[in-house]
């Protein structure tokens, strides 16, 4: 398995994954992404702004993972408890669904710390889909603690955050 930055062409492969978690979540009844988000042009700029990951395998895309500073306004609400210099925040992680429980949401999230620590950030933050409890046990799993609630278009989603 291989994690490296996204190019151009990843992003049929992107869009791809992205579609079939949708239709996978959806399936389960967690109605957290749809047509609407995550959308091409969010995709693009990403990797144009050189903030997502792939992990691939034999040239097949599995999953994927934006990373940089970018918090949404709500998470100033949330009592964060390390406000360090820098803060990086995971976006968007998945997997496509034929990958699933092959280890790679964790690969994924260590790659995503190994990052952090080697550009000298002190915590990451993310949020998670209050109805994803999947994620959400993934992310508790691997040491990230919940710091609160923020909520956006499509309801409730739990913030977590993690030392480095």
């Amino acid at each position: 398995m291989e994690i490296r930055l996204a190019q151009l062409d990843d992003k049929k492969a992107i869009l791809s994954i992205i579609k079939n978690v949708v239709i996978d979540m959806s399936s389960q009844g967690i109605n957290q992404w749809d047509q609407t988000y995550p959308n091409e042009e969010v995709v693009t700029e990403d990797i144009l702004d050189r903030e997502v990951y792939v992990a691939s395998e034999d040239t097949v895309i599995k999953g994927v993972v934006t990373l940089n500073e970018y918090q949404d306004e709500e998470y100033e609400t949330i009592p964060w408890k390390y406000n360090g210099d820098k803060i990086l925040v995971i976006h968007r992680l998945c997997v496509d669904p034929k990958f699933q429980g092959a280890g790679i949401a964790t690969k994924l999230l260590n790659f995503a710390e190994q990052f952090g620590k080697e550009n000298n950030y002190s915590a990451i933050r993310l949020d998670s889909f209050t109805e994803n409890k999947g994620a959400c046990r993934l992310y508790e799993k691997h040491g990230y603690e919940r710091r609160g609630f923020v909520t956006f278009r499509k309801g409730d989603f739990i913030s977590f955050e993690k030392k480095l």
